[in-house]
């Protein structure tokens, strides 16, 4: 198993960075999250990195890490919109200062996956950017991080992020999860999972 030393080092010498971060992120369970982002971006350096969170708080976009590089396919639930999605506009926290529907006067709610009518046009313009961003990476060493991702909806992340390093040749994976760190066969030598809560053990890099 990898320690914490090796990970920097792979880190520091890897040419492309691609880290997804899953339910173990969320802020109702890890108070000093905010620290911990600026912790990732102090870490990250000035890495060429791409990231996906299936959390939907919004917590990472408030960190010094670039916004332009990270995708957030299952919504934010800061970013606003009808809750009868009778439009596909979607609105900033605090944009509609009374949170109701400027078009047809229902609730504003959070634009996540929770919502009956998720309007997905919100990260649209940024999973473009990060299939831009992967295309870019091959031929290159890729490191990638999975940082707490489950089942909660693993066609997001857990399971391209498989696929990803199965194609590219020069790609690994480090999976870490408490609960659920296994991989699926015909990775072997590609990929490494960690058993371990994967917030504290990028608490104690």
């Amino acid at each position: 198993m990898i320690d914490k030393v090796q990970l920097i080092e792979e880190i520091e010498s890897c040419e492309k960075l691609l880290i997804g971060i899953g339910e173990e992120w969320k802020t109702e369970l890890v108070p000093d999250l905010p620290r911990l982002y600026e912790k990732m971006n102090k870490i990250i350096g000035k890495k060429d990195y791409f990231i996906i969170t299936t959390v939907t708080d919004g917590t990472i976009f408030t960190s010094s890490l670039e916004s332009s590089k990270i995708v957030a396919p299952c919504g934010n639930q800061t970013w606003r919109q009808c809750q009868k999605s009778c439009t596909k506009d979607i609105w900033e926290q605090g944009e509609i200062p009374d949170d109701i529907c400027p078009h047809c006067k229902a609730p504003l709610i959070g634009n996540t996956i929770e919502a009956e009518d998720y309007i997905e046009e919100g990260y649209l313009p940024q999973w473009k950017a990060y299939t831009e961003w992967l295309a870019k990476t091959l031929n290159k060493r890729l490191l990638v991080l999975e940082l707490g991702v489950g089942f909660q909806t693993p066609t997001v992340i857990r399971w391209p992020f498989e696929k990803t390093v199965s194609v590219h040749k020069k790609a690994m994976l480090y999976r870490i999860h408490e609960t659920y760190p296994q991989l699926t066969e015909g990775l072997q030598g590609r990929a490494e999972s960690i058993s371990e809560n994967s917030v504290e053990f990028f608490r104690n890099l």
